[in-house]
Order: C-alpha cells, then sequence, then structure tokens
C-alpha cells in the first residue's frame, strides 16, 4: 500500500487531484462528491483527470491509500522512538491518536467513515480498508507479545476498539474528554497486561 522508492514522483496535476479529494472526501464524504466538483476544485481539465484516475474508484483507493501512508508515518513516527519500552511505545500511538482527535477538521476515522459507504466485503474500497486496518492490529500485536505476549491477540483488539470508539466519539462530544477517556482506556489496558507478565515472571520455575 506504499509507494516504491523506484517508482517516478507523481506529476503536479496528479498531486493536485489527490490531495483535493482526500479533503473533501474525509470532510464531506464520498458518495456524495462527484467527479465533476474534484476536476473543477482540483483547476484540471477532464481529460488531466482521467488520464491520471481511470475512474473514481480509482481515486477513492488513492484517497485511501494516501491516509494509510499518513497514518502509517505517524505510527513509524512514535516507535522510531529509541531507548523505549513497549508499553512506552504504545503509549506513543495512543498520544499520536489523542492528538489527531483534538485537531482541527476532526471527522472521525477516514477508513471507519469509507466502510460506511461501502460495506460490501467484495468491493475493492471495502478491501483497502480491510488492509489498512489489519496493518494497524498487526502493528499493535507484535508490541503487544513483548508485554504479555499470551494476551497480545485480545489486548490488541482490544487497544483497536478503544480506538474505534474515540474516533467516533470525538465527532459528537468535547474531543479533550474523548482523548482523555481513550487515553485513560489504553493506560488501564497496558497496566492489565503488565502486570500479568510480572506475575508470570515471579512465578518459581519448576
Amino acid at each position: 500500500m506504499t509507494r516504491g522508492d523506484t517508482e517516478p514522483r507523481p506529476s503536479e496535476a496528479r498531486t493536485r487531484l489527490l490531495t483535493t479529494a482526500t479533503r473533501i472526501f474525509y470532510t464531506e464524504g464520498i458518495h456524495s462528491v462527484g467527479v465533476d466538483r474534484i476536476i473543477a476544485e482540483a483547476k484540471v481539465t477532464r481529460a488531466t483527470f482521467y488520464r491520471h484516475f481511470p475512474g473514481k474508484e480509482d481515486l477513492i483507493l488513492a484517497y485511501l491509500r494516501e491516509v494509510h501512508r499518513m497514518d502509517r508515518a505517524q505510527v513509524d513516527a512514535a516507535l522510531a522512538a529509541t531507548g523505549r519500552s513497549p508499553v512506552e511505545l504504545l503509549t506513543g500511538i495512543a498520544a499520536a491518536i489523542a492528538a489527531r482527535i483534538q485537531s482541527p477538521g476532526f471527522r472521525g476515522c477516514a477508513f471507519l467513515n469509507a466502510a460506511a459507504e461501502y460495506p460490501d466485503r467484495d468491493h475493492p474500497v471495502h478491501r483497502e480498508i480491510i488492509a489498512h486496518r489489519q496493518w494497524f492490529l498487526d502493528t499493535l500485536t507484535a508490541l503487544m507479545a513483548q508485554v504479555h505476549e499470551e494476551t497480545a491477540d485480545p489486548a490488541a483488539r482490544h487497544f483497536v476498539m478503544l480506538r474505534d470508539g474515540a474516533m467516533a466519539a470525538g465527532c459528537l462530544y468535547d474531543p479533550q474528554l474523548v482523548a482523555e477517556t481513550f487515553l485513560r482506556g489504553v493506560e488501564g489496558l497496558l497496566r492489565i497486561n503488565t502486570e500479568r507478565q510480572a506475575a508470570e515472571s515471579a512465578q518459581p520455575v519448576r
């Protein structure tokens, strides 16, 4: 889902189209926005649009891949901190999510929003959504395994559910309160699993 280093740099027109689509799709939804609107706001010709994106679906997939790229960059930045424990790295990911919930223009999770518009599991857009979520779950599971291996999978899924709930609530209630509640939930989850690992490590070897 990421561009290879050997791929040519995208044209200025393609970048402008994708930037425009990313902004409008996220703030207004996907189905409600037509190609004509994207072309007009990106200030390109129809021929230019179709040269880069054969159809609207191709643009939607590019939009989701761009959001994935941004999400991955945010997670990678949290993981890049040296000398931090797995718990601290997970806390850093949670802090980045909390900051996003409180950011101007927040409209929830782009992938959950898209899933509501594309519920068909076999649709390419829905498959792109699942691929993104699987990457996030795999990333959390690998870190949780370093906290307490036996409960890594359910703990990672718990983290994802806390995140999904916070993303939805952040659009409905006070974002700061939602972010603080989310962080407390993650803190409690990590504390439980840390204590489990400590208790098992303290048991005498038989």
